[in-house]
């Protein structure tokens, strides 16, 4: 059963993967319903909406597209002008916004149709049949032992966390976890140290790193009650995207299906 929460989720876990973005984008009902949702009273859906803008906004030629989008410039700025101080959508609408403002350097060329075919038959490799993925996190006071101490420790404790390793020279983690592990449970259990903050680092279309904010709750995360299993490198998520790259016919097909239920729901519940 769907519902916004869980689509918006999906659409923004599928635009952290550049390959995803153009083709995402290009949907004629993908990027409508994310400018609906700009408008929707659930604060989740609301930031998770602008997480999945940020995303397909690094991709030069969709800022074009997006800027031009009915509603879009109109519904971030009344985001902006929220009047909560320090607020999290305020200031991830405000850096949507801004990226779409600013002016193009590059616009990568274009064919007719062989990108498009390329992008679209790499589209769900992110998708929610793989069983494991990586996140690279810049964590805000990552910088002594003791920190690190507190940001294992934390980390541990969430269950669906596979592995770990630390980069402390740059203030970074990268954490293997299950696919089906929502990125703000690793931030919501790293700021509940009261000393850490974490970020996602993803790499644009020009393979520049930026930082993507994730939004913490104070719900309770779900804890590990044994130690991770650890899944065999067969299954590891570089070998899953070789496999996904290579599929073709009927397969990709059954991939595609997602993105038509959420347009179809995107359809339904916002045009009658």
């Amino acid at each position: 059963m769907m519902d916004a929460l869980s689509v918006v989720s999906q659409l923004r876990d599928l635009a952290s993967e550049p390959q995803n973005r153009e083709a995402i984008v290009q949907d004629q009902g993908c990027l409508p319903g994310l400018v609906l949702f700009l408008d929707h009273q659930d604060a989740q859906v609301l930031f998770s909406t602008l997480q999945a803008l940020r995303y397909l906004a690094e991709c030069p030629s969709n800022v074009e597209t997006m800027k031009n989008e009915l509603g879009m410039m109109v519904s971030l700025e009344n985001l902006m002008q929220r009047g909560e101080e320090k607020d999290d959508i305020g200031v991830l609408a405000n850096e949507v916004y801004e990226v779409l403002k600013a002016p193009i350097n590059t616009q990568p060329p274009r064919t007719p149709e062989g990108p498009r075919r390329k992008v679209k038959s790499q589209f769900f490799i992110n998708s929610s049949n793989k069983k494991a993925k990586s996140v690279t996190l810049h964590i805000q006071g990552l910088d002594n032992t003791n920190h690190r101490g507190l940001c294992e420790e934390a980390l541990l404790k969430v269950k669906g966390v596979i592995s770990f390793t630390f980069q402390m020279a740059l203030k970074r983690c990268t954490v293997r976890i299950r696919s089906d592990l929502p990125t703000e449970s690793l931030a919501s259990a790293i700021a509940a140290t009261k000393v850490l903050k974490a970020q996602q680092v993803v790499k644009n279309e020009t393979g520049q790193e930026v930082l993507i904010p994730l939004r913490t709750t104070h719900a309770t995360v779900q804890e590990n009650s044994n130690l991770p299993d650890y899944l065999p490198e067969d299954e590891s998520p570089e070998r899953e995207v070789d496999k996904a790259i290579s599929r073709t016919g009927a397969k990709q097909d059954s991939n595609g299906s997602w993105l038509n239920a959420a347009a179809g729901f995107l359809t339904k519940t916002f045009y009658w």
